[in-house]
């Protein structure tokens, strides 16, 4: 369990897991992997939260961001032939006259 808190805390790779302290790093990725498909995981949040909020340490507040990151237009997958990008020509062919 302790191995796997570290990764997550750390947002390390699993490769690099201290072998010393957590032994082979893929005996801790497997328990990882079986506890979150056997629904340990979830488990253990719902555990967690309703202790948490029968405490009242949660506040159920909803925060919404509306924020917008607009793309560059040459950063999308389409053309656009009534406006010139400069993109007709690829770098690697001269440039005919």
């Amino acid at each position: 369990m302790e191995g796997i808190a570290y990764r997550f805390r750390t947002g390390i790779p699993w490769r690099d897991l201290p072998r010393e302290q957590f032994g082979p790093w893929q005996t801790v990725w497997k328990r990882h992997r079986r506890y979150a498909g056997d629904g340990t995981w979830d488990r253990v949040l719902t555990q967690i939260l309703a202790g948490a909020d029968a405490a009242g340490k949660i506040d159920w507040a909803v925060s919404i961001d509306a924020t917008i990151a607009r793309a560059h237009q040459h950063a999308t997958n389409t053309t656009r032939p009534e406006q010139d990008t400069g993109g007709g020509i690829e770098s690697q062919e001269p440039a005919l006259a």
